[in-house]
């Protein structure tokens, strides 16, 4: 069924990133609401006339409490996506489109906020005296972190294919790249080679310190109109051709829990069937994407996610990154341009969803001649994972 919509995105709004703990003169409540009203004003659209807000994940900025802070009259929206991780990054971009398309508002800001040196580090655990439905399975068996939880498929997956630990290190490589050319990315000025990539301290086998994503304070965020809207409005308007969200049976929080998924889906990102919606609403196929930002909370989800999109076979798709074949604008499929969330931020992957935007604007840092269409697959290995095609209006 095609995507019937014509929303774009019309403004990017962005805060600066930097490693957890450093962000001490604002608080992430602050950060959501700087990074809306950038967007706005990107867009040249009056902050009041926003009347929608979507998030996912965790996110503690409630529409409603932003909605004051920033003085919206009236709020005729207010969305946020199920699910664990940065599963939602592009369904909150969708629910947005979906909220302008049905008349339910006109200007909705799709947004996602983490201060992790406020709130505490995703990657690490306290001792807990309980523990309530999926995380009682999980911790019970020692599953307290994500990286815990993502190194058994990544397992698996290296076990079934033959995957050598290089493949993992060219993805994080490719990354690091990208973000040595982005001056507002927190790994700018730090390369990295693969021998220090193999050298980085192991974290939980097969995972190493540089395939795990960086931990950032930091907000970003998009905004939503009709295309009648866009086209009078001062920035090159980004149609969202296509979006899909949701996931196959048996995952439930997948990665983030019970790891009971069918056995062959085990070893994947669970996007397969929303990568297969998401190019048929849109009437394209791989070969079509001129760029990707395929989510890293770690690099084998990267390799997973590649296959289930169908950019590469099973157990291929390492041979994107090999020799810096992903690297840079001319690459046969340049990924991740902006350093991703192993080197530009981790905001819970809606910076992809931004870079990605910016890919069809023409404004980049690694900028891809003639985009057009970028590709987002947000949050691997959980439910609902969700995908957006974007190309120019």
């Amino acid at each position: 069924m095609p995507w019937n919509s014509d929303a774009c995105i019309v403004g990017l709004g962005e805060t600066e990133y930097v490693k957890q703990g450093e962000m001490t003169d604002r608080s992430e409540f602050e950060l959501a609401c700087e990074a809306i009203e950038n967007a706005a004003g990107d867009a040249g659209v009056d902050i009041e006339d926003v009347d929608g807000f979507s998030s996912y994940a965790n996110d503690r900025n409630k529409g409603s409490l932003v909605a004051d802070a920033l003085g919206i009259p009236e709020v005729k929206f207010s969305n946020k996506v199920w699910g664990g991780g940065g599963c939602g990054g592009s369904a909150a971009v969708m629910n947005a489109a979906m909220a302008v398309e049905s008349g339910a508002a006109e200007y909705v800001v799709a947004y996602r906020a983490l201060c992790q040196g406020q709130f505490g580090r995703r990657g690490q655990t306290q001792g807990i005296d309980y523990a309530e439905g999926t995380d009682a399975f999980a911790h019970s068996l020692g599953l307290e972190t994500p990286p815990q939880m993502y190194a058994l498929p990544a397992q698996r997956y290296m076990h079934e294919y033959d995957v050598p630990q290089e493949h993992l290190g060219h993805v994080a490589l490719t990354s690091r790249a990208h973000a040595n050319r982005n001056p507002r990315a927190v790994m700018s000025d730090r390369e990295m080679t693969m021998e220090e990539y193999m050298d980085s301290p192991p974290i939980t086998d097969p995972y190493k310190l540089y395939d795990c994503c960086l931990e950032s304070d930091g907000a970003c965020a998009v905004l939503v109109t009709s295309a009648e809207n866009a086209a009078d409005l001062p920035q090159p308007a980004v149609e969202i051709t296509s979006a899909a969200q949701g996931g196959g049976p048996g995952w439930g929080s997948g990665v983030l829990s019970s790891h009971n998924m069918p056995l062959e889906d085990y070893p994947t990102s669970n996007a397969a069937r929303v990568a297969d919606r998401l190019f048929e609403s849109a009437g394209l196929t791989p070969d079509d994407i001129d760029v990707a930002q395929l989510y890293e909370n770690f690099t084998g989800m990267v390799l997973m996610t590649a296959e289930d999109y169908g950019f590469a076979p099973r157990g291929e798709a390492g041979e994107l990154f090999v020799d810096g074949n992903a690297i840079g604008p001319d690459a046969d499929l340049p990924i991740n341009t902006s350093g991703g969330n192993l080197s530009e931020a981790y905001i819970h992957g809606f910076n992809l969803v931004v870079e990605a935007a910016r890919q069809v604007r023409g404004t980049s840092p690694t900028q891809v001649d003639d985009v057009e269409y970028s590709l987002v697959a947000s949050g691997p290995g959980v439910t609902p994972h969700s995908g957006l095609i974007l190309s120019p209006a």
